[in-house]
């Protein structure tokens, strides 16, 4: 039996600010670059690392491409860093989050299904609940850059009593 069900939303800057940064050409102040063949776009995510003993971690991830509606069975978090997914070669990607609530834990609740279309990275705050990465429509290359030291703190998982479903939502 599924808990509840919440519908996708497109991946905007303003909605997704609680939970961190949309990473895009386009967002933020403009300077050129490159004599002029290029536009850098600086401090595009707030990257934070809270153990000065990890160390950063560029990974690549593929992600193979899931169909909605999905069902939700955990939400994980990394409790000491930032995690940034910049795309390489991306369609549209399910991005999950929810609030912490008062005990730690995930606020089930609250939890919030975006679609980022191609071209859109995001960036998690320390501590932000989120499911894993989920590519849809194709299968995904990403990059991800987090602060890990091998340990058991390097992320946490909370998982469901029962499933939550992510179903489309209007206009995506």
């Amino acid at each position: 039996m599924l808990e509840h069900s919440v519908a996708c939303e497109p991946l905007t800057a303003a909605a997704f600010a609680p939970f961190g940064q949309v990473l895009s050409a386009g967002l933020g102040q403009a300077a050129a670059a490159n004599q002029g063949t290029a536009v850098r776009y600086n401090w595009a995510a707030a990257l934070q690392n809270l153990r000065p003993h990890a160390r950063p971690n560029l990974a690549i991830f593929r992600s193979v491409a899931r169909t909605l509606p999905l069902e939700l069975k955990l939400l994980e978090r990394h409790p000491a860093s930032t995690q940034a997914f910049l795309p390489l070669v991306v369609g549209r990607m399910l991005v999950c989050v929810a609030p912490t609530a008062a005990n730690g834990s995930p606020d089930v609740a609250g939890l919030r299904a975006f679609v980022a279309q191609p071209g859109q990275g995001i960036n998690y705050g320390v501590g932000v609940w989120h499911h894993p990465i989920v590519a849809l429509d194709q299968d995904a290359d990403l990059a991800m850059l987090a602060w890990e030291d091998g340990s058991a703190g390097d992320c946490e998982e909370h998982w469901f009593d029962a499933p939550v479903c992510v179903v489309q939502g209007s206009g995506l």
